[in-house]
């Protein structure tokens, strides 16, 4: 019995030599595994969506608790605290563009269900302040433009 185990140390010895000999893997480049949301609902024509009147207010009353969610709005209910948290970090490039274009709408357009949906969601309000201080940024950009090609206008008039 002493002869098996001075046999097993004297080979667990060895292996662990020729484990600690090898040379080490390369570093990847690879960035690490990003977790994103589901993106089932990535293809979804959002201009549809926001130009239905009946759906857009249930998907409201849903994320709003007043009213009942299909299994997407209910997806969506669940997402939404994680994404305003992280500012979209488990987003897709789709996802990340459609909340844009999804808030924005809704401030611009229907700021009656975003003021709503911002005290559950945003109640610092830091998102919609970042909007529209871009907004308004973009704005002054493109007024710029044109009074510049305006002038440019009149000078080769």
């Amino acid at each position: 019995m002493l002869r098996f185990i001075s046999i097993y140390i004297v080979m667990a010895m060895i292996t662990w030599q020729s484990v600690k000999s090898l040379p080490h893997p390369p570093a990847t480049t690879e960035a690490p595994f990003k977790q994103t949301y589901d993106n089932k609902f990535d293809n979804i024509d959002l201009d549809e969506l926001l130009g239905q009147e009946r759906l857009l207010k249930n998907y409201v009353k849903c994320l709003e608790s007043t009213g009942p969610c299909t299994p997407d709005g209910k997806m969506l209910k669940e997402t939404i605290p994680d994404a305003m948290a992280t500012d979209c970090s488990k987003c897709t490039p789709k996802q990340k563009y459609g909340s844009e274009k999804v808030t924005h709408f809704l401030i611009d357009n229907r700021p009656e269900d975003w003021k709503r949906l911002e005290k559950i969601y945003d109640p610092a309000g830091t998102y919609r302040i970042a909007y529209l201080a871009r907004k308004s940024e973009q704005q002054e950009k493109d007024l710029l433009i044109t009074t510049t090609e305006e002038n440019n206008d009149m000078k080769n008039a």
